[in-house]
């Protein structure tokens, strides 16, 4: 089955935002931001954007009919600026004139005196002050505070990892439509049509029903847009609302770079202790989390961290500690991971550490502590594992032993280019870990002449979910997937839908497509049984015929519809799935929150050029648990985008705020993403068999976010060819390891480690 959109986007037939027709009188929207930190709004001034030509009207707080309030978890962030800014690029005031390009020439024209108030950037700097966005949480595994002193060997450390900008192809925006009755239709590029839709009421003060959105497809989203896309969706709706024209925002690359936030920077503090046999046995970590300066969605991604504080081992004493810390940036949010990624850094740099002083290879301490089924997670759920199937399929597969040779034999004959190999084992849980998120519901209708439309809360953004959705369809009803199209997520035909995020879109939309459909097979199996004359158990619909104790009958599938409406029996389902199972208490932070687990282990090789400080990774081989794949070419290609994705975040990704708050890598030539010459030269991808039976949709288990997590391994590769070139190097456990801090790794300042072998190789290659 290929993807159904892949046709249209090569034609660029494919529909965006961007590509609706306008509607006659449309107008245009930008917003004036704010060019400080944090400061007091002392004076606006607008007079002279009002004369622009083309300016319709210019909207302030004022100007807000309901609450100026785009807060989702916490209330804590208002749509348009009232007395203070918290963070360059806070949205102060919103223009709208007859052009994008009147619309930004007005922006330009107005100013504001702000009287600058003192900024905070640092998350620990933050903590220090009592700058919390929400009481830290802890999550605790027996008696650490005991287990220190039957530890043989006891390292401590800190590990930093910086945000990343999701750069997704297509910037933020929204088109706002009135409609009768004053009621809204809202396009909009959201992960979440339910979010923006309720948050467009609320700034409007009218109930929900007066407003739809509807989404198309997006050009990406990677959690960007799960939250962010509320606040241009307002800002459309309140002007349509308003003015009673359509309204429009397309965000440019730079203002969507300054304007929105990214994933969280994260700095940890850990302590890991082992017993002489490298078991694991008591691990504590702090994380403090660079929230920015409104909650977002901070405290669920602080909480994901301490779902996943130990990645995919066992360790039977824990106590891991978060704090969410308000700094004057842009709210940081969601990004594929969802906080995952930071922790299992954390709890590899502390694997890496203990290695490092015992001089033996990291792999030794990751294999003998994999998790095993049964094991209990910090959190209370027991471990359905497939860690060590994983590893050991790894190992055997791609020939461990044989590639540990061929990097040694390599480092051996090289001085100046030298070689690193890593391990990455993931386990990583999937279900929304707020319970009651994990619903979903389905609208399918079959046509009188045997087509069928299917409709779903979820958002298709390159990631092949409508694909998903397609296949359940036609696979329950067991005709041609021709046959079956999908509908745009429209919050008028699906309502209360959970954003499409945390791996789960295609488990819980599909699950409810799958429940529609059966439904209506079954009063279709009633249908026949009646015109057949034979009991309803023997009937069986296959390949578009209708069988009768599996022999083919007169009856085909469009003549059962045909049949099944002259009787007048409903062709149309609405169906609602929850999650079984899942459930967490806050207040003892235990509980079962995840469906499954996936697990996976990637083997990396990594290549530094000693001399320059650059490196290329030649190869990352994956044993991946996919459960049963329902579709292998679109779950490879999204593991494909995840490893890729994963290692620009680990090498070249790098987020600069000055201290002021100031965006400073804000373009694409100061903000570097991989290219094709960034990617690994070989990614290789084996899918692990096994029979375990999960919670999955058609048990095709979730490859949103998890393959993300493989790109860790990337920076430990290239850390290992460090290591081998300079073995007493001080590198600190800081990503993204950009070539500048690679030759920083290689060549420290004077005292702080560097070999005179080294320098005197650098010398030989300068002269030369």
């Amino acid at each position: 089955m290929k993807n159904i959109d892949s046709s249209t986007h090569v034609k660029g037939q494919s529909l965006y935002l961007d590509d609706i027709p306008l509607v006659a009188g449309t107008l245009f929207g930008a917003a004036f931001i704010s060019p400080v930190a944090h400061g007091h709004i002392e004076q606006l001034y607008l007079a002279e954007a009002m004369q622009q030509p083309g300016v319709v009207r210019i909207f302030t707080h004022k100007d807000i009919t309901g609450e100026n309030q785009i807060g989702g978890i916490i209330p804590d962030e208002p749509l348009l600026a009232e007395h203070e800014v918290d963070f360059c690029g806070m949205p102060i005031a919103f223009v709208v004139a007859t052009s994008d390009h009147a619309a930004r020439a007005a922006v330009r024209k107005i100013k504001a005196a702000i009287e600058p108030l003192p900024v905070i950037t640092d998350p620990r700097v933050a903590h220090a002050q009592g700058e919390l966005i929400v009481p830290p949480r802890t999550f605790k595994l027996g008696a650490p505070e005991l287990a220190w002193e039957h530890c043989e060997y006891v390292v401590e450390g800190s590990a930093d990892t910086n945000g990343q900008e999701h750069l997704y192809i297509e910037t933020q925006c929204a088109y706002a439509i009135p409609q009768e009755n004053g009621e809204l239709k809202i396009y909009s590029s959201t992960q979440s049509p339910t979010a923006s839709q309720r948050t467009a009421a609320r700034v409007l003060g009218v109930p929900m029903h007066q407003v739809e959105v509807d989404v198309i497809r997006l050009g990406g989203g990677f959690g960007g847009k799960e939250d962010q896309a509320n606040a241009w969706v307002a800002l459309c709706a309140l002007a349509a609302y308003h003015l009673g024209k359509p309204v429009k925002y397309v965000l440019d690359r730079l203002e969507d770079m300054q304007m929105t936030g990214k994933r969280h920077p994260y700095s940890s503090d850990f302590k890991i202790g082992l017993d002489k046999d490298l078991n694991i046995l008591a691990y504590e970590v702090d994380f403090y989390q660079n929230a920015g300066a409104a909650a977002d969605l901070s405290p669920a991604i602080m909480e994901r961290t301490l779902f996943h504080t130990t990645s995919t081992y066992f360790i039977p004493n824990v106590r891991a500690t978060a704090y969410s810390c308000r700094t004057h940036l842009p709210p940081n949010t969601a990004f594929r991971g969802f906080g995952g990624p930071q922790a299992k850094f954390v709890m590899e740099s502390a694997i890496a550490k203990v290695a490092e002083e015992l001089g033996i290879d990291a792999c030794v301490i990751q294999k003998k502590n994999l998790n095993k089924t049964g094991d209990e997670f910090p959190f209370g759920q027991k471990a359905v594992s497939e860690a060590h199937a994983c590893w050991h399929k790894a190992e055997s597969l791609y020939n461990v032993e044989t590639l540990r040779q061929e990097v040694q034999r390599f480092n051996a004959s090289n001085t100046l280019l030298k070689k690193g190999l890593s391990f990455m084992p993931i386990c990583f849980g999937i279900s929304f870990t707020n319970t009651s998120m994990n619903q979903a519901r389905a609208l399918v209708h079959v046509y009188y002449d045997g087509s069928v439309k299917v409709s779903t809360g979820a958002v298709e953004m390159g990631q092949g979910v409508n694909t998903k959705m397609l296949q359940v369809a036609a696979q329950v009803f067991s005709i041609n997937p021709a046959k079956v199209r999908m509908q745009t997520t429209s919050t008028n035909r699906i309502a209360n839908t959970s954003p499409s995020a945390a791996s789960a879109t295609a488990d819980l939309n599909g699950k409810a497509v799958q429940l529609a459909c059966l439904a209506i097979v079954e009063r279709l199996k009633q249908v026949a049984a009646q015109e057949l004359q034979a009991p309803e158990t023997a009937i069986e619909l296959k390949n578009e015929q209708v069988l009768l104790h599996g022999e083919e009958t007169a009856l085909d599938w469009k003549k059962l519809v045909t049949a099944a409406f002259l009787k007048r029996v409903s062709l149309s389902e609405h169906a609602h799935y929850a999650t079984p199972e899942v459930h967490f208490d806050k207040k003892t932070e235990k509980g079962h929150p995840f469906a499954y687990h996936v697990y996976g282990t990637a083997i990396t090789v990594a290549t530094v050029d000693c001399v320059r400080g650059t490196y290329s990774v030649d190869a990352v081989k994956v044993v991946h648990d996919f459960g049963a794949s329902m579709n292998p070419t679109i779950d490879r290609g999204q593991i494909e985008g995840g490893i890729v994705q994963g290692i620009g975040w680990m090498t070249l990704e790098e987020l600069l705020y000055d201290q002021a708050g100031r965006l400073r890598s804000n373009t694409l030539s100061t903000y570097k993403i991989p290219d094709i010459y960034s990617v690994p030269q070989e990614i290789a991808i084996d899918a692990l068999d096994t029979d375990t039976d999960n919670l999955a949709i058609l048990r095709s288990k979730a490859v949103g976010e998890p393959p993300f997590m493989y790109g860790i391994g990337t920076y430990f590769a290239l850390r290992n060819a460090i290591k081998a070139f300079n073995p007493a190097s001080p590198l600190a456990f800081d990503a993204p390891l950009t070539p500048e801090k690679v030759l920083l790794g290689l060549y420290p300042p004077t005292g702080t480690g560097a070999t005179n072998l080294h320098e005197t190789s650098l010398s030989r290659v300068a002269t030369s």
